[in-house]
């Protein structure tokens, strides 16, 4: 594509959006090379930045394939559309004032860093009509 005349910014976009719908999860640091490879081309341009490329493409056909991210991340997307205002539920809500602490706001908040074991923190976090929805 570079050899037939095609804008390599293109491609290092094309190439970031690969790491995160095709690889996401499965390989953290897919997103950091292809966002370097884009900053190489931006910083250098044709003809030298076509090994940054050429790099990022081998990285990214070399790593473990995931869309459960890009999945979770349209089933919450489609969520966010069809339940647009839903209420934070009562116990994640900040209380700064005397009247929300009167109405429990932030009442039996489970601060996550308080607790060694992670299960003695497990909380609500989605309001009712979500209650029980996975995304990842």
């Amino acid at each position: 594509m570079l050899e037939g005349g095609e804008d390599p910014l293109y491609l290092a976009r094309r190439i970031i959006s690969f790491s995160s719908e095709d690889i996401g999860i499965a390989n953290s640091f897919a997103l950091e090379q292809a966002v370097s490879a884009y900053h190489s081309c931006h910083y250098i341009g044709m003809p030298e930045c076509g090994v940054n490329l050429a790099q990022a493409v081998v990285y990214m056909a070399k790593s473990k394939k995931s869309n459960a991210l890009y999945v979770a991340y349209e089933k919450a997307k489609q969520d966010a559309k069809n339940f647009p205002a839903e209420p934070v539920p009562v116990h994640l809500r900040n209380a700064p004032t005397k009247l929300m602490k009167d109405l429990d706001y932030g009442k039996d908040y489970k601060y996550t860093p308080d607790f060694e074991n992670p299960e003695d923190a497990r909380q609500d976090y989605l309001p009712d009509k979500l209650k029980g929805r996975k995304y990842l």
